[in-house]
């Protein structure tokens, strides 16, 4: 196992980078249940940026550590991770919303937290780098960087329509009754659908593609405005 300091210190980086942008994420999914009417996450205490009130031992550290050693190690593969799920209650919601609407609502804000980290963070690099703050090619910058394309791969992952993701919640969400039956007898074999999308190479181009257009795409427009 050649794992050289380099290597040792992008795996912390990696390890560090996921568990706020799945701290936020998870965020996201308790302030809008509260915002909802549902108290259950403040009671919990997650409605607050604290990572270590979100982090899975198993799912946010011990995991994407793992995964990072190994990918590092051998060239294949790399860390994965979750957070600690949100726990909510629908029908503790306003009555001025739909419980199906707010599944929806708490679904998304997820996802949409870590598209609002992502530009904030693209933001304030393209500002530091049109300052000579920074320059495009130092370490400080490929983190950045990093961050910014992990959090789109958080976006487009968790939007795929598989349950337990919250893309599954979505389309459960929009499902028509009739079709509900099915759709539960399909979740039965979503884990392992999931964990396909995780491990294999030819089935993760499906987030990693679009995070990766998404973070090119949005530099490029950072670099005409700082023109």
């Amino acid at each position: 196992m050649d794992l050289t300091p380099e290597k040792i210190r992008w795996i912390l980086i990696y390890v560090f980078v996921l568990l706020i942008s799945v701290a936020l994420h998870e965020f996201g999914h308790a302030i809008m249940a509260h915002k909802l009417g549902d108290d259950t996450p403040s009671r919990q205490g997650r409605v607050t940026l604290n990572p270590l009130a979100h982090a899975d031992p198993i799912g946010t550290l011990l995991l994407p550590l793992v995964g990072s050693i190994y990918g590092a190690a051998t060239g294949h593969g790399g860390g994965f991770g979750w957070g600690k799920p949100v726990q909510w209650q629908p029908h503790r919601i306003n009555r001025r919303v739909s419980m199906s609407t707010a599944k929806i609502l708490v679904a998304v804000a997820g996802p949409a937290m870590n598209v609002v980290l992502a530009v904030v963070i693209a933001c304030v690099h393209a500002l530091l780098i049109w300052r000579n703050v920074l320059t495009l090619q130092g370490e400080v910058s490929q983190i950045l960087i990093f961050a910014v394309l992990t959090n789109f791969v958080l976006f487009f992952f968790n939007l795929l329509p598989v349950p337990p993701l919250d893309g599954g919640h979505v389309a459960q969400s929009f499902m028509p009754y009739r079709y509900r039956d099915k759709f539960d007898q399909f979740a039965k074999y979503s884990p392992f659908i999931v964990l396909g999308f995780m491990l294999i190479p030819q089935m993760r181009v499906v987030f990693s593609w679009p995070a990766m257009f998404l973070t090119t795409h949005l530099y490029s427009a950072l670099g005409m405005i700082m023109l």
